[in-house]
């Protein structure tokens, strides 16, 4: 591109140039034109005085040739051709020979001319060189001239006079007229030109320029550059406008950077590795995450291609041997999203197992639709990590709890023990005092052994086929194992059977699991303590067990996704697997039962689970 200075630099010689030729060609054309013209009319009045001329000559010629005064005319045609600007006076008979000559020797000879039937004026060369402005009027045979010239039908002319001017004279002058005018006009038009230069460049050029200049600012990036224009005219109007347009793109701009910098910070939030990629397998946006994942740099430098990032490839991964998102999600019509696991390449070398979920985003391009490829990756590793680090953290929650159901039992039991040893080294044993004690043992290790007992039923796998399971007895049973972390968090439980006994076919380690999860749940809610009401009953061949907590509350735009697998969202601030509800409500669809939620924001939740009654099953 030219620098803005050669530009209107250029412009201006452009139009000096341009207006100049145009001077010149417009003076030619007005000098021909005015110079023929101005002849023409010099010729015309030549041809009048001609004329008055020639009648008065025709009519001397006449009153001579009737008073037979031939000597008169002939003074009358000398006198008149020593005239300045006449070279020549002629008459001529009708056979064009020369009876009277202003010019001396040229009696008798032939007048080479045409011999013209009506008045003319002419410009004519003569044989011997020169140009004379000669002016033919026949002298028609009247009445009185037929006596001598005889009759008129057969001699229709006495002769012509002829009156040679000099042309020369005429032309210098129709020059000279031409160009005092053409000099006068091309000072005119000079003045008329350096003022419409001068007007140009003011008010139309330098405001031009400065548009220019401008745009070429905006083009580079700087989005402040305006123009200031103070003439009040049309241009001046044009950069208020220019001005408007350019404080719109510029807002318009700074808008488009401040989402594209909001959606750069809503896919970094995103722990796990988000990518877009194209149909020609172009990475167009990563998160922060995805670039750690691999090694690479975060601070946002393109990365390029898929294959070449995640894969070290050169070219596109072979179709045959990895399942690639883009060649199926968009060079496949119809495409659903898919969830695959590939091992990764990170930029030391070292392999990386992913889980991939991808799913088609059709949007437009340059007003023509397109379809991208948007990748959730998740690093396995780290999950499997976080998902046992989570089970060992509510393992330990589930062990303080059985360790304090178990220590004051063994407390009364050392204390037994202790008075036992203590009537053993007495010479009198009290033996029913004796027999209190072993049996305040044999009950508090009862107690032990259920609470184990319980604590194993939990963790024992699901039975391979549904039995008749009591679980109003499974609630009160997995409560007491949370009974100390309750206690701890400040959260009363309110335990209501409407009915008993509750009974459904289905895995004894199964519904203890789902009434776990959602108590702790429901713990989750409330971390400044609060009301755990359970409330259970049987309805309509169904039964229903209701877990009411007076916690937080669950946002309306994320109730719908909280039996998403990995979502979570627990208001103790602790980051969860996003896993317990899920798999709850997987243990109640497996007995053809539900799982529902009903939520207030800041008025608590409650979740419901459904099984079929087994009773009911029986009564019918």
């Amino acid at each position: 591109m030219l620098p803005v200075g050669r530009t209107f630099g250029r412009l201006n010689r452009r139009f000096a140039l341009g207006t100049a030729a145009g001077l010149l060609v417009s003076s030619l054309v007005f000098f021909v034109l005015y110079l023929g013209l101005y002849q023409e009319q010099l010729a015309r009045q030549r041809e009048e005085t001609a004329t008055q001329i020639n009648r008065l000559l025709r009519t001397s010629l006449e009153n001579a040739m009737l008073k037979r005064d031939l000597e008169g005319l002939r003074e009358i045609v000398n006198r008149l051709g020593q005239q300045p600007g006449i070279s020549a006076v002629t008459i001529t008979n009708a056979t064009g020979q020369i009876r009277f000559s202003s010019q001396p020797g040229r009696f008798g000879s032939d007048f080479v001319y045409p011999i013209p039937s009506q008045p003319t004026t002419a410009f004519v060369a003569e044989p011997g060189g020169g140009e004379v402005l000669r002016s033919a009027n026949p002298v028609a045979n009247k009445e009185e001239c037929q006596p001598c010239h005889g009759p008129a039908a057969a001699h229709p002319l006495n002769g012509v006079l002829y009156v040679d001017y000099d042309a020369q004279p005429i032309r210098q002058q129709a020059r000279e007229t031409t160009l005092l005018l053409l000099g006068a006009g091309s000072l005119i038009v000079l003045l008329n030109l350096t003022g419409g230069w001068w007007f140009i460049n003011r008010y139309v050029l330098s405001p031009v320029k400065q548009l220019t200049e401008v745009s070429e600012r905006l083009r580079q990036g700087d989005l402040d550059a305006r123009i200031a224009l103070t003439s009040g005219d049309e241009l001046a109007h044009l950069g208020e406008t220019f001005n408007a347009m350019a404080e719109r793109l510029q807002g318009k701009i700074r808008s488009l950077e401040d989402k594209e910098a909001f959606l750069q910070g809503l896919i970094d939030a995103i722990p796990d590795g988000v990518r877009v990629i194209d149909s020609n397998f172009q990475v167009l946006m990563a998160n922060r995450g995805y670039r750690l994942q691999l090694g690479l740099d975060p601070s946002g430098v393109p990365i390029g291609s898929c294959f070449a990032s995640s894969h070290a490839l050169a070219d596109p991964c072979p179709g045959e041997l990895i399942t690639c998102p883009v060649r199926e999600l968009i060079h496949a019509s119809g495409a659903e999203p898919l969830r695959i696991v590939q091992r990764h390449i990170k930029v030391d070398g070292t392999p990386l197992d992913v889980e991939i979920y991808a799913a088609p985003l059709r949007v437009r391009s340059e007003g023509k639709p397109q379809t991208l490829v948007v990748e959730s990756i998740r690093d396995l590793e780290r999950q499997i990590r976080f998902s046992h680090e989570q089970k060992l953290a509510e393992l330990g929650r589930l062990a303080a709890g059985v360790a304090h159901e178990i220590y004051n039992p063994l407390s009364s039991v050392r204390l037994a023990l202790s008075a036992c040893q203590r009537h053993c080294t007495q010479e009198h044993i009290e033996r029913e005092q004796m027999q209190r004690n072993l049996d305040l043992v044999s009950h508090e290790v009862d107690q032990c052994i259920e609470v184990t007992q319980r604590l194993l039923k939990l963790s024992a796998p699901p039975a391979t086929r549904p039995e008749l399971v009591v679980v109003d007895t499974l609630i009160e049973e997995t409560l007491s194992l949370l009974g100390w972390e309750a206690e701890k968090l400040g959260i009363a439980v309110e335990l209501r059977f409407e009915q008993r006994p509750l009974r459904a076919l289905a895995s004894d380690g199964d519904i203890r699991r789902l009434v776990l999860n959602l108590a702790q749940n429901a713990f989750h809610a409330m971390p400044e303590g609060g009301r755990l009401g359970i409330v259970a009953r049987r309805t309509a061949g169904y039964l229903e067990v209701g877990f009411r907590d007076s916690g937080l509350g669950i946002d309306p735009g994320e109730l719908r996704r909280i039996f998403e697998p990995f979502f979570s969202r627990r208001a103790d601030g602790v980051r969860g697997m996003g896993l317990g509800l899920p798999i709850a409500k997987n243990i109640a669809e497996n007995y053809a039962g539900s799982l529902s939620v009903e939520s207030t924001r800041g008025a608590g939740s409650c979740f419901t689970f459904r099984l079929p009654d087994a009773d009911a099953k029986r009564e019918t």
